[in-house]
């Protein structure tokens, strides 16, 4: 490995061999702090103008200013900022001569008492002072670090450092993933897990990566979607299951899209997806709230009420309502396909009654859907693994979720007539023969676990990082995960 180097790296790397030289390792096992930033700010908010106190703290973080020569320190911790006072009043000798080696960046230890300075900064005024891990690289000017997009998801550290929106944001999306998993808790749900290595690729349509498992001599698919797994559980008595993981598809990248993800599924025996639409309409609010502290929420130039639930509207009366064509009054592909030409999009490639739907809503009505809205009773021929639709065989007792335009989740009435299932994994399996690669495999040993019973089941499936997307006010899925895919750097 070659790291380069320049006069800045070399000016930090003769100071470390100094500090070495002095016998004193920049590098030490562990260090002890008994004191955060914002707490002491928070304790201390009272302390009037130039008051010594006789309260000695010990606290550690990075150097993210060095002023008059080491005598003031903004030190950033994982709470907050507070200011070191390094005076040779204080300082030991020693103290003092490792100030001199010193720099922006390189994390620190001191141990003093907490004072506020005559012009008000809250500072501790250092008695001991340690460099606790030497900085060989320089950080860089806080403007240039929120502007150099490619760099920030390349060092994604350094984004961290230096952003504080940015860790802002990836403390949110964690809390979020907690919240979500205090919900199905709360509400008597079990969180499992199952394989990421499968042998066949199913539980969504996506084209899958690829591995291979030299002491098996096989290859392997990185899962799509734990569906076929979950749904195993609950055919086997586990009545209220979800699991919360990485997922992969082999797709492009976008704002909205990022080949591994995390995602949310959970299955629920006796219910359906009316049931799943009710569950949808308390979990997303009351995550909102434990997270930002309330329901309401903007995203872009809009106010988003989430606990006036979401509206239920079926894709067909949607894309009448936008595109002005009743897709339902087609009986063959092709007359669907005239029907989108007529209102501007091409459906030329789809290869079913149901890609043209969903051609002609993506394109005409997506982008309207940014109040909450459920996009129910979606078309059977693409969606393998819904109940047919109670009321028309045509279509399935599938949902999409939408906040902000955009998809968060679904939800399903979950197949459980095992024939009907591997009737539906055919058409599925000649779908890949006629070379659409995203079509789902025929899980033989499914449809088995399907002939031992499945109960009434509703499922959902939710994209975390695109919750978080909307809850942060995100601009695009890779702030809101902490190392996003990216392409070579050359």
């Amino acid at each position: 490995m070659t790291i380069e180097t320049n006069v800045h790296r070399e000016s930090r790397l003769a100071k470390l061999k100094t500090l070495q030289e002095q016998g004193y390792n920049p590098y030490p096992y562990r260090f002890k702090p008994d004191a955060f930033a914002a707490d002491l700010q928070e304790k201390y908010k009272d302390l009037e103008a130039g008051v010594d106190t006789q309260d000695y703290v010990t606290i550690a973080g990075r150097a993210m200013a060095v002023r008059n020569n080491g005598m003031f320190i903004d030190v950033k911790d994982m709470s907050g900022k507070i200011q070191a006072f390094c005076h040779k009043n204080h300082l030991s000798e020693e103290g003092l001569e490792r100030l001199k080696s010193l720099d922006v960046g390189d994390i620190v230890g001191i141990y003093g008492y907490v004072r506020r300075t005559p012009r008000g900064e809250l500072s501790i005024a250092a008695e001991k002072f340690d460099i606790i891990s030497k900085s060989l690289q320089t950080l860089p000017e806080k403007f240039h670090g929120l502007t150099d997009v490619e760099a920030r998801y390349r060092q994604r550290y350094v984004d961290f450092i230096m952003n504080d929106d940015s860790r802002e944001t990836f403390k949110k999306r964690c809390q979020i993933t907690s919240a979500i998993r205090r919900w199905f808790e709360e509400h008597n749900f079990l969180e499992v897990e199952t394989p990421i290595l499968h042998t066949i690729m199913g539980g969504a349509s996506a084209k899958p990566f690829i591995t291979h498992h030299n002491t098996l001599d096989m290859d392997l698919y990185l899962r799509v979607a734990p569906e076929l797994f979950l749904k195993r559980l609950v055919v086997g008595g586990f009545d209220r299951v979800f699991e919360i993981g990485r997922n992969f598809r082999n797709e492009g990248i976008d704002k909205n899209h990022n080949p591994e993800f995390t995602a949310l599924e959970a299955y629920q025996a006796y219910a359906d997806y009316n049931d799943m639409a009710d569950l949808f309409a308390d979990m997303i609010p009351y995550v909102a709230e434990k997270v930002l502290g309330t329901k309401i929420i903007k995203f872009g130039e809009e106010e988003i009420d989430l606990s006036k639930g979401f509206a239920r509207k079926s894709i067909i009366d949607l894309c009448k309502e936008y595109a002005g064509i009743d897709l339902l009054a087609a009986q063959t592909v092709d007359e669907a396909k005239a029907m989108a030409k007529s209102v501007g999009v091409d459906a030329d490639d789809c290869s079913c009654w149901g890609k043209v739907v969903q051609a002609v809503f993506d394109e005409k009505v997506e982008a309207h859907l940014i109040q909450p809205t459920l996009v129910m009773d979606m078309p059977r021929d693409i969606s393998p693994l819904a109940k047919t639709h109670r009321s028309n065989p045509r279509l399935v007792e599938h949902f999409d979720a939408y906040i902000g335009g955009m998809e968060i989740g679904c939800a399903y009435s979950e197949l459980s007539n095992p024939l009907e299932q591997e009737e539906r994994f055919e058409a599925q399996v000649a779908e890949r023969e006629a070379g659409d690669d995203e079509a789902q495999m025929l899980d033989e040993d499914f449809v088995v676990a399907l002939e031992n019973g499945l109960p009434p089941t509703g499922g959902m499936g939710m994209g975390i990082d695109r919750l978080a997307i909307l809850l942060t006010g995100a601009a695009t899925i890779r702030d809101v995960i902490a190392f996003p895919t990216l392409r070579k750097k050359d």
